[in-house]
């Protein structure tokens, strides 16, 4: 049933134009309403709008006329009007037999031709209706899959898909990386192609392909089909591959910009920042207390993760680059904050989270903090470290103290965090490696008292716990003071998160700060205080690395607009493109494993895994599914128009359908914008032109298969050709190759199989669909032989 809507009739484009403005979004062309009004009923889509501007009422905009330029038709002539129309059928013939071939009587009499370009696709995943079950969130309505991938597809394309929307792992990435994108560089052998993406998202992966929880992974759509794409064992290739080559990739700007900053700790944001900044042409200047640069990824993450030669290299690259670095300098003990803000253009605090924090336990103090022991693993070699040892936490930094604390010889390791094992903070990898080696885990138990005796920790109480988020998903743990156990153990290392320590900042600089991290606005990252941007865990508290990253790259975009003068440059992702996938991505296959070093050789300064060879990397990267929108353009004019190269003028444009429909996202036209005229260029004339379809029913079904075909013939001779294919495609698809393989030619029986043969070339059925390329290639052979029949061949 409809929902109620306003109904307002224009007299005009622009009244209807301006309509369409001041709705913002809330109202919605009408015309011929044959395909909107079907979409409303069923609530196809999550917005409804709440008035439906009516454009049938606009005079003259229903006109079909030739002239000197060729044939201009009305945006709302309606299909029975065009496919009777004189003017049409002399010379455009193509288009008479499209608008004749849609539907049924009844429709053409009410539909528009500027309708059926503009119609929305007939995806059943996309036309579930709502009222059966509620609508399917596919990728065209904001979702990250499309279901025709390994669902029913029958109908839909076979040659790639439409990117309409990011895919669901760089949705997940909190650094937006185009992982779909750099792994079909991959696939075509372009690993150079392969780094320059990456590189744009994030500029340290050989360090997040190792350390980093890989949230791409966990949504890539492939896990329900059989299992989820390696995207960090490829990340790892390309990453090592960049680092080899750093000289190529991470190169020193061509000009400078006369601008300085100053950045404040070199961890993964600090680090990106200064890449992405020093890239743009500005100095750039890091400052970091601790002796190396690269913060927690130098000194908190063990080598066995990520060995201590990669941070290394990545430094040396970016100094290569230009990029200065002032170890041993402790900002507010060396230099006040305040010289910083008064010597450089702008100043980027990215201090991290390296403090102790405190639960209130009685005998706390005899605990070891585990970030602390992460940095000091080796004065912990020296010493002998507890027989029994108990880690408090259930992050990878948890993790990573477990196993180091085992590996330097401990006969006992278990873990007590507060989450079940589904909600541990650490990663599925590192839970497994974890008990892989040999580390008790008891989930859903937190600290209840420290045992000792004579100043020396003997045991630890746990108590169980109920609860540990609220409803609102605030941090709250509840407890069961009742259900208890005891565990014995001489060591226990908390490992409960960390928390930022803002003393450098003194009295001098009144920046303002809320529980104890920097307040920043969060579109940008400015601070209070003019000049000075904060990034990272000291803005946020702990988080991850790639959560870093894209922080990192944010500041960096927002700190050169502040020193330029210039608008925030843009970034986002493209959209609307074609991509394609290998055709064996359909079939059932296992993911790339990394090979892992033999556990009796493990140790803390040798990396656990080895990385995947290039034909490994290769193989692992035919798995994707590159998400894309599969459902295909439904128009039977858009294919005609399009092999006769028409012009679609719009409110906002003038442009060749071609072109129009490459750029479209998920609609042809923007929300406020209206198709008026169709320009058919009087060429079109000079071309024998053609249209056929196959559908499984004659009256009402929209085509399985069409094309739309336009030739010039001179001496019996193909002169020029235009084939394009309808309802294969995300979009009416020109045979290119194999317009060019005719032309010149005779049309014969031979030639025209050699042609439906190349049109179909470059095919990627799907499952369901492979009957379709067959079909194909029979009405391009067809339109073939009939336009050599017609000229007497």
């Amino acid at each position: 049933m409809l929902k109620n809507f306003a109904h307002i009739d224009t007299e005009s484009i622009d009244e209807a134009a301006g309509l369409l403005r001041e709705g913002a979004g809330s109202s919605r062309i009408i015309a011929g309403g044959t395909d909107l009004l079907s979409v409303l009923k069923h609530k196809l889509e999550p917005d409804y709008p709440e008035q439906l501007v009516n454009i049938k009422t606009v005079e003259g905009l229903d006109h079909i006329i030739a002239d000197e330029e060729g044939l201009k038709i009305g945006a709302a002539a309606k299909l029975c009007d065009i496919a009777g129309s004189a003017e049409v059928n002399d010379g455009y013939e193509a288009l008479a037999m499209a608008a004749k071939s849609v539907a049924t009587p009844l429709i053409r009499n009410l539909a528009t031709i500027g309708g059926n370009l503009c119609q929305d696709v007939r995806c059943w995943y996309y036309r579930y209706p709502d009222e059966i079950g509620g609508r399917i969130r596919c990728l065209r309505k904001g979702g990250d899959y499309c279901n025709a991938m390994t669902g029913e597809n029958r109908n839909h394309s076979i040659f790639g898909a439409k990117k309409v929307n990011l895919s669901g792992c760089s949705q997940n990435c909190p650094a937006h990386v185009d992982v779909p994108e750099y792994l079909a560089c991959i696939r075509e052998g372009n690993l150079d192609g392969a780094a320059a993406i990456l590189m744009e998202s994030n500029p340290i992966p050989a360090i997040t392909s190792r350390v980093c929880t890989h949230f791409c992974q966990m949504n890539c759509k492939r896990a329900e089909f059989d299992e989820h794409v390696n995207i960090g064992g490829m990340e790892r290739y390309v990453g090592d591959y960049i680092l080899d080559n750093a000289d190529r990739f991470m190169k020193a700007p061509e000009a400078e910009s006369g601008k300085k900053t100053a950045i404040v700790g070199s961890g993964p944001a600090g680090l990106t920042a200064a890449y992405y900044l020093r890239r743009l042409g500005h100095q750039v200047l890091v400052y970091d207390k601790m002796e190396e640069a690269g913060g927690l990824l130098r000194y908190a993450i063990p080598e066995y993760r990520l060995p201590k030669d990669i941070v290394k290299k990545l430094i040396s690259a970016l100094e290569a680059m230009g990029i200065q670095f002032k170890t041993g300098t402790e900002i507010g003990r060396d230099i006040p904050v305040s010289d910083l803000v008064e010597q450089f253009d702008s100043v980027f605090l990215n201090t991290g989270a390296w403090k102790r924090p405190l639960i209130g336990l009685d005998g706390e103090e005899l605990t070891t903090f585990g970030l602390d022991f992460l940095i000091e693993v080796n004065k912990w070699m020296e010493s002998k470290i507890g027989k029994d040892i108990i880690v408090v936490g259930g992050g990878n930094v948890a993790v990573d103290v477990a196993i180091t604390a085992k590996r330097l010889g401990a006969a006992s390791v278990i873990m007590a965090c507060l989450e079940d094992e589904k909600h541990m903070p650490a990663s599925e990898e590192e839970v497994a490696r974890a008990r892989e080696e040999g580390i008790t885990i008891m989930n859903s138990w937190g600290p209840k008292e420290i045992l000792r005796q004579d100043g020396r920790i003997t045991g630890l109480v746990l108590k169980r716990c109920t609860q540990v988020f609220d409803e609102n998903g605030h941090f709250a743990p509840a407890y069961d003071d009742e259900n208890t156990t005891t565990l014995e153990g001489n060591s226990i290392l908390m490992a409960v998160g960390q928390k930022t320590d803002l003393s450098f900042l003194g009295e001098e600089l009144e920046l303002k700060v809320n529980r104890g991290l920097i307040s920043v606005e969060p579109d940008t990252l400015k601070t209070s205080i003019p000049k000075v941007f904060a990034v990272g865990d000291v803005t946020t508290g702990p988080k991850t690395v790639v959560d870093a990253i894209a922080d990192g790259k944010k500041a960096a975009v927002f700190v050169d607009s502040f020193m330029t003068g210039q608008p925030a440059k843009n970034y986002e992702h493209p959209l609307g493109q074609i991509v394609k996938f290998d055709a064996s991505s359909s079939c059932h296959s296992q993911g790339a494993k990394l090979p892992e070093r033999p556990r009796e050789e493990r140790g803390l300064h040798l990396e656990d895994s080895y990385g995947l060879n290039w034909e490994e990397v290769q193989e692992e990267a035919k798995r994707c599914f590159n998400c894309g929108c599969l459902a295909v353009n439904p128009s039977d004019v858009a294919t005609v128009l399009t092999a006769m190269e028409a012009e679609i003028v719009t409110t906002k444009r003038r442009e060749k359908i071609g072109d129009m429909m490459k750029k479209a996202h998920c609609h042809l036209v923007d929300e406020d914008e209206i198709v008026t005229e169709i320009v058919i260029p009087a060429s079109a004339k000079e071309y024998k032109t053609g249209y056929d379809k196959y559908r499984v029913r004659d009256s009402h079904d929209f085509a399985v298969v069409s094309v739309a075909s336009a030739y010039k013939l001179e001496d019996g001779k193909v002169a020029d050709a235009r084939i394009v294919l309808g309802a294969v495609a995300p979009i009416p698809l020109r045979a290119t190759e194999a317009e060019a393989f005719i032309n010149g030619r005779e049309i014969t029986e031979e030639l025209a199989g050699q042609a439906a043969e190349i049109a179909l070339k470059g095919a990627i059925p799907l499952s369901k669909n492979e009957y379709k390329v067959q079909i194909a290639k029979t009405l391009v052979k067809n339109s073939l032989l009939n336009a050599g029949s017609a000229s007497g061949k």
